[in-house]
């Protein structure tokens, strides 16, 4: 059966936020002879919406019926410089409030999950958003769970990506999710993009070619990802992927050339990094939060990873959030 894809827009919006999904729910009726999907763009008034590019692209209105009666399966949301005002649109709010009833998901782009918040729809949920903005979603919605260190993040129904090319990883994400993994790739491929970043890695991984052929290696960097807090020792990570301590020790460093205990530290590093950056939390409290016993450790995590210590890297992003302004 068809599946109707909507993407909501508004003035302003980052057309990437917009392209990049689209493209991917595209792909499989121009490159796989499939036809899984109809593709809508919707604005509040319909007609021509201008991107924060200035590129304008023809929309129809919200309260307009435009695939001839077909439901939307699935809403996403696109994020961008106009969220603010599209935060403030009250008809626009009404219509993004309904739609868990009347979509299958509901999801948004970077930026696209202020709207949601506004609408309600993040509201005692795990969201997250571009690292840049991630402090100011939780500040102003603290009934959100916002993990900033994440490229996309699904919370029953709701999903949420970080900033503008992750739409794409969220799209495959939940391409995978209709169509199933072989489909999925081949869309990465024909696209020629990474197939795809696990929805757990850091937005600021170097690890983000790590792709084990092996599922229990694949298993064990997505258990070590969700459990960083935790104690990681090589014995419980091979119980994840079911192998003898030796068996798993060899296979990991063979399909991803570091040891185990070098890939946590680095996967460790990586999401303190992303909370360094993105606000005020005392660096003691990260360090416990991502699994390091104690600062001094983080502090040397860091040095071999990044080469400065995190308190530099701290005062390098406040400066930077200084001279920029939101969006």
């Amino acid at each position: 059966m068809t599946k109707t894809i909507g993407f909501l827009v508004f003035p302003s919006f980052q057309i990437l936020d917009l392209s990049g999904p689209l493209a991917v729910f595209d792909a499989p009726t121009r490159a796989l002879s499939m036809a899984p999907y109809r593709l809508v763009v919707l604005s509040e008034q319909g007609g021509p919406v201008t991107s924060s590019s200035g590129l304008e692209v023809m929309t129809q209105a919200l309260g307009k019926n435009p695939l001839d009666g077909q439901p939307l399966d699935t809403l996403i949301v696109a994020g961008g410089a106009g969220t603010r005002e599209a935060a403030k649109a009250p008809a626009l709010l009404a219509f993004l409030g309904q739609a868990p009833e009347r979509c299958r998901r509901v999801a948004s782009v970077c930026t696209g999950a202020f709207v949601m918040a506004a609408a309600g729809l993040l509201d005692g949920r795990r969201a997250t958003t571009h690292w840049h903005y991630a402090a100011s979603l939780q500040r102003h919605n603290p009934r959100i769970r916002v993990e900033a260190d994440r490229i996309f993040t699904k919370d029953g129904p709701i999903w949420t990506s970080a900033g503008v090319s992750s739409g794409i990883d969220l799209a495959l994400a939940l391409v995978e999710d209709d169509l199933g993994l072989d489909i999925a790739r081949a869309i990465a491929r024909h696209l020629v993009v990474y197939h795809r970043r696990p929805g757990g890695q850091s937005q600021f991984s170097t690890l983000l070619e790590l792709d084990p052929p092996s599922s229990r290696i694949r298993e064990a960097l997505t258990y070590a990802r969700d459990h960083l807090h935790e104690t990681l020792s090589v014995e419980r990570l091979a119980d994840v992927a079911c192998l003898s301590p030796r068996q798993f020790g060899r296979a990991f460093l063979a399909e991803t050339g570091q040891t185990p205990a070098k890939a946590v530290e680095r996967l460790r590093a990586e999401a303190a990094r992303a909370r360094i950056e993105a606000g005020r939390e005392p660096i003691e409290a990260i360090a416990r939060g991502v699994g390091f016993t104690d600062p001094e450790r983080m502090r040397r995590a860091f040095v071999r990873a990044f080469g400065q210590p995190p308190q530099a890297i701290r005062r390098v992003a406040r400066a930077a959030s200084a001279a920029g302004s939101p969006g």
